[in-house]
């Protein structure tokens, strides 16, 4: 159970968070100052940086919140599953649960603008492409684990989260050029899970024979 210290400092972080994606998906990433968020939440600048390095991290907040979330539901899948199977579920179920880790800081609509930003500001999507790939060695060191493997011997957890973090790639940036109308959970969901069901026949079929 949380003290009433760490009550109060996670609700000053969730809404310096909650501004920053207003303030960014509003005004734009660089046109949003540090000062601007704590001006948002009626704090300092310094109290700012106790909970963010700066303002690209707080632009990721959530999807570092999702991050956690989704390597620990790869985590707790069923030891039965081959990796790909269990990264398939645990995205599939990730995406139509996602409310209950975001909704808690940000209408979920907010989180969907936030990615837009992301993919259209070089900095964000440098900063986001590099934790990917961070995110991509954990998942490898978690499947390894679940199939009795030695990650730096076997190549195999690497290639099979390389595949998936590749089709996850394709399947957001299609996404967020979709129209309005279709930039949402479902949608994404939907595309997850259609881009992810061709991997198999893209990587081994006879394209030609289609």
């Amino acid at each position: 159970m949380q003290t009433l210290r760490e009550r109060k400092k996670r609700r000053t972080r969730d809404a310096l968070l909650r501004a920053a994606v207003e303030l960014f998906t509003s005004r734009g990433y660089e046109a949003t100052t540090v000062d601007a968020i704590a001006e948002a939440v009626d704090v300092s600048q310094r109290t700012f940086f106790r909970y963010f390095a700066g303002k690209e991290e707080a632009a990721l907040g959530l999807v570092e919140l999702t991050v956690e979330r989704f390597v620990q539901a790869v985590r707790e899948r069923p030891a039965h599953e081959p990796p790909l199977e269990a990264l398939r579920q645990a995205v599939l179920d990730g995406w139509s649960s996602i409310n209950e880790v975001v909704e808690s800081v940000v209408p979920v609509e907010l989180y969907l603008r936030m990615y837009r930003v992301i993919e259209s500001t070089p900095v964000l999507l440098a900063a986001y492409l590099r934790r990917s790939t961070e995110v991509e060695e954990t998942l490898a060191a978690v499947i390894a684990e679940r199939e009795g493997l030695d990650v730096d011997a076997d190549p195999r957890p690497r290639l099979a989260v390389a595949v998936f973090s590749g089709v996850m790639r394709v399947t957001e940036r299609q996404w967020v050029a979709q129209e309005e109308g279709e930039f949402s959970l479902a949608g994404i969901r939907a595309l997850t899970s259609r881009y992810l069901d061709q991997v198999g026949p893209a990587l081994l079929g006879d394209w030609r024979e289609a």
